[in-house]
């Protein structure tokens, strides 16, 4: 991987006069917050020639599935794992059934991301992300200008399930990603693909602001089409006096709560998405009502229910979301588990992941010695407007909640998990600021807390 420091020219190659100006606009505002870091497209002439032809590809195979079986491809793409990837390759012959293939796993990648990395990639253009390691395995994961680059076209297939357009051009903010973290890595760029349409990501944290007031400003003065973050950073913008309204807002990395998408749909009139993605694969799924779950985004990204064991679970059976194939054609994935946990269901020619949670599944002991699953939990607090919690129980039975949300709610929060473990069951309430965007929301210390998958 090419560690030297990129030049404003290495980072946007293809550069005008017009993108220069959206780059300088958002950081020479008067209301601008603090910026920390420079990134760019990295995209050549011969890039966004190839990425026209995967976005077109992508909007007209849209959301309808293949048939019964595995899709056409599966064959082909485990043969060449196996002969061109080293960690696949060291394991022998490809299985002749595709049911025989190991399984992956997020510790494996986070052990050494080298043997994971296709032989033919150019070296010097790969590029790489951090994620923040929620399971206790932080990843460094090997992509490329173009991967990165596509994620747009799912999005915008995600969005044209709610009817928006994205129509920002030359001389307009297409897309405002925020953070709320203490440390958040924040930067302006173009995207070449789209006129140069210009794109920021800002920490929302007062600590990277001038003064903490210019939080609204700024983003009422930028006008931003898309507005994306994660339920954290998207409840701190609720907190935001904020006149504009964006066409649409995107919800990533966590579970998004009904409460909270209702707030923000009520407080911006636009449609809220709630994307299921991930580092390693880009965007998988996007949630729709109708469909009771979330609708998958991918026609080259197989997605398997699997049990314990590793074995395929039937249609609407519950398991751990497990992915093969994808677009980061730089970290091929074969059959790794994600560590989220749905059932996967066809529904009008499409493929839905209903009661989808985002750690393994986990049950609480209440008051009278019968078991909670932790879903339970998540259906009992969906009624307040919590953006970030933990649920915690200790050997003994007492529960600690701690969560991120207005303070008021402690009294509520008591009442909701009261009802639903007993009288008898000790709770602790505290209401805190989580240092980590991602958090794992239950555990617990009491035995056989796991439920089997099912």
């Amino acid at each position: 991987m090419n560690h030297s420091d990129p030049t404003d020219a290495d980072r946007h190659p293809t550069l005008s006069a017009a993108g220069q100006r959206m780059l300088d606009h958002p950081v020479q505002h008067p209301h601008a917050p603090i910026f920390r870091n420079k990134s760019g497209s990295r995209l050549t002439a011969d890039d966004l020639a190839r990425l026209r032809v995967f976005e077109a590809g992508v909007a007209q195979a849209g959301f309808a599935r293949p048939g019964n079986g595995d899709p056409l491809w599966l064959t082909d793409f485990v043969a060449r794992c196996h002969a061109d990837v080293p960690y696949y390759r060291a394991r022998g012959a490809a299985p002749a059934h595709f049911a025989d293939v190991p399984v992956t796993s997020r510790a494996e990648l986070a052990q050494d991301i080298k043997p994971f990395v296709l032989d033919s990639v150019e070296l010097d253009r790969l590029i790489n992300f951090r994620t923040s390691g929620v399971t206790g395995h932080p990843l460094l994961i090997a992509s490329h200008p173009l991967v990165a680059a596509s994620y747009i076209a799912f999005h915008r297939l995600a969005l044209s399930r709610y009817g928006v357009e994205m129509k920002a051009g030359q001389g307009d903010v297409g897309v405002v990603l925020l953070g709320f973290q203490r440390r958040c890595f924040t930067y302006v760029s173009v995207n070449p693909a789209m006129n140069e349409v210009g794109y920021a990501k800002i920490n929302l944290h007062p600590d990277d602001w001038r003064d903490p007031e210019d939080r609204a400003r700024y983003l009422d003065a930028l006008r931003p089409e898309i507005l994306s973050g994660d339920p954290v950073s998207l409840a701190a913008l609720l907190a935001l006096p904020t006149v504009w309204k964006p066409r649409a807002v995107v919800s990533t990395s966590m579970n998004l709560l009904p409460a909270l998408r209702i707030e923000l749909e009520t407080r911006f009139g636009c449609p809220v998405l709630d994307v299921y993605s991930m580092t390693e694969s880009g965007p998988i799924a996007v949630f729709d009502a109708h469909a009771n779950g979330h609708v998958l985004l991918q026609q080259n990204l197989l997605v398997e229910i699997l049990d314990p064991a590793g074995k395929r679970m039937g249609e609407g059976e519950r398991g751990e979301i497990t992915l093969t194939g994808g677009f980061n054609f730089c970290l091929p994935l074969l059959r790794y588990r994600t560590g989220d946990y749905a059932c996967l269901q066809a529904r009008e020619n499409e493929m839905v992941l209903t009661g989808f949670s985002g750690r393994a599944p986990v049950r609480f002991r209440a008051a009278g010695g019968e078991w909670i699953n932790n879903n339970d939990v998540t259906h009992a607090l969906r009624s307040l407007p919590l953006w970030q919690y933990r649920l915690h129980q200790r050997a003994d039975g007492a529960l600690r909640f701690e969560f991120a949300a207005p303070g008021g709610l402690a009294d509520q929060i008591a009442q909701v998990l009261t009802a639903l473990f007993g009288d008898g069951c000790l709770i602790e309430i505290h209401h805190t600021a989580f240092e980590d965007a991602k958090i794992t929301p239950y555990s617990s210390d009491v035995p056989d807390m796991y439920c089997q998958a099912g």
